[in-house]
């Protein structure tokens, strides 16, 4: 199949799930919808208005934080660059996911010539980084609100693991067949091992070699106590966005940080599914505050629908301003310059 066409199918699969999820969430509380507009209408926006400022400053902090990357490959970006290709990156995952990781780095391959594989590389790097510091949250997590987190992995992680690895175990078959596959793979590769070694001497070699580079840039870095801080900021600032929301409603108002940690924790992993976590994540906090803090239904709908909007229409006006700015900025790396002039 056509990588286009697949990609266009998986955006629109993601997408239908998205909205499918939205109009399940609006019908199930669409009774009540005059005490979410009210709601609405009474929310606190100078605290929605600061979650939108320290999420932006999140952002700022990754562009800032990605030429500690590249400084010791023997690149920069510009700081505006680096923070346009940042917020166009994620109005690209609007899109499709992980689209954004592709539109970064083709825009600093365009604009301050660091090749793509390079760039690539690095921005992998920042993504095993930020999976670290899931796992440091989660852990923090499971010590501010262990027996909230113990019940929900079991329920939503543990017991549907332990369901298909039963069922794993009963079909035999299944397993003769992948042990005969991963051998078929090992026979295949010793044969064509010498035209592989060849292939990674050419072109093909550089560009692996090239994202290699990016993926190390973190072991020869000078800084990495820098690095590291500008990672937990990063993080905080990930957590005090959806923390300064708590106080725009007065069914959140009086949730704290263990609790603002398990939403970050799973509202997160919400953000993966669909395109910028379309449904999804409203979805995921709603039930989060409905049954394990017992929110009211009102301000638990309305909540996560006021993050989510906020933070989307932010990328969506950054992230259309940088595409325009970004050029304009650039005009002298843009212009071209016939040999006759």
């Amino acid at each position: 199949m056509n990588k286009n066409i697949k990609a266009i199918l998986q955006f629109i699969i993601l997408l239908g799930v998205g909205i499918l999820l939205v109009w399940l969430s609006f019908r199930s509380v669409w009774t009540k919808k005059d005490d979410i507009l009210k709601a609405f209408q009474n929310a606190n926006y100078l605290w929605v208005g600061i979650s939108v400022l320290i999420a932006f400053f999140s952002h700022f902090l990754r562009a800032f934080r990605w030429n500690y990357l590249l400084k010791p490959l023997g690149y920069k970006v510009k700081p505006a660059n680096a923070l346009g290709a940042v917020l166009i990156g994620y109005f690209a995952n609007y899109g499709l996911p992980r689209m954004g990781e592709i539109t970064r780095c083709t825009l600093v391959r365009k604009y301050d010539d660091v090749p793509f594989e390079v760039a690539l590389g690095t921005v992998i790097t920042e993504r095993i980084v930020d999976m670290l510091l899931l796992v440091v949250i989660f852990f923090l997590t499971l010590f501010a609100q262990f027996s909230q987190l113990k019940d929900l992995t079991a329920e939503y992680i543990y017991n549907p693991m332990m369901l298909k690895l039963q069922g794993a175990a009963q079909n035999t078959t299944k397993l003769f067949i992948l042990a005969g596959i991963v051998i078929l793979v090992v026979v295949v590769f010793i044969l064509v091992r010498k035209k592989i070694s060849n292939l990674l001497k050419g072109k093909v070699g550089n560009v692996i070699k090239g994202f290699g580079k990016g993926l190390s840039s973190i072991k020869d870095m000078e800084n990495k106590f820098q690095f590291i801080l500008l990672s937990l900021g990063i993080w905080a600032c990930y957590f005090y966005a959806l923390y300064a929301c708590f106080f725009a409603f007065t069914g959140t108002a009086h949730l704290g940080h263990s609790e603002g940690l398990v939403l970050l924790l799973f509202g997160t992993f919400g953000v993966i599914f669909t395109p910028g976590g379309l449904g999804v994540y409203p979805a995921i906090i709603t039930a989060l505050l409905t049954a394990t803090y017992h929110v009211d239904e009102v301000s638990a709908f309305s909540f996560p629908w006021m993050v989510w909007t906020a933070q989307f229409i932010l990328i969506v006006v950054l992230g259309l301003l940088s595409l325009i700015l970004l050029p304009i900025i650039n005009k002298s790396k843009t212009d071209v310059v016939s040999p006759e002039a």
